[in-house]
């Protein structure tokens, strides 16, 4: 599971136009589901960013996580994260999970949050997105949890 968390003072959604999810201080956490993650990648990352601390304190030091500045998350699935562009000019989605495989692996995930406290709202998966945000700082970090690899006889 790969998730580019950025912090935001607001963010929104909008899919055909229309707005269908928005928040105001907090993370844009885009989601992409790699072939093999599975319910360990979506408890792991949700303990870890519901409890993330990235907001500023009175010293200007990243101390404070959401519950103390009394942020949000939205949650935008995006596969393209699980891509490659190493080879060719076009990319390749090979290590993308299936829609049907990913779907439930991104709700859970936002069951997750949501179980830990956090206001969550939501992109529309496998929708054609139009995603606004104001990133504050500019803050962005990169969380990759790869599925497990299987073993292999030759290791």
């Amino acid at each position: 599971m790969k998730i580019v968390v950025q912090r935001v003072s607001r963010a929104s959604v909008r899919v055909e136009g229309k707005t269908v999810a928005s928040i105001g201080q907090g993370l844009l956490l885009l989601v992409g589901v790699a072939t093999g993650d599975g319910p360990e990648q979506v408890e792991r990352a949700a303990h870890r960013l519901a409890t993330l601390r990235v907001f500023a304190d009175e010293a200007g030091a990243m101390n404070r996580g959401l519950d103390e500045v009394g942020g949000e998350i939205l949650v935008v699935s995006q596969f393209t994260l699980a891509g490659s562009i190493r080879r060719g000019r076009r990319p390749d989605f090979v290590g993308a999970a299936r829609p049907e495989d990913a779907e439930p692996l991104v709700e859970a995930f936002v069951a997750a949050l949501r179980a830990r406290g956090v206001p969550v709202s939501t992109g529309a998966f496998r929708a054609h997105m139009e995603v606004e945000l104001v990133n504050d700082g500019p803050v962005t970090f990169i969380w990759d949890d790869p599925p497990a690899r299987e073993p292999t006889a030759d290791r």
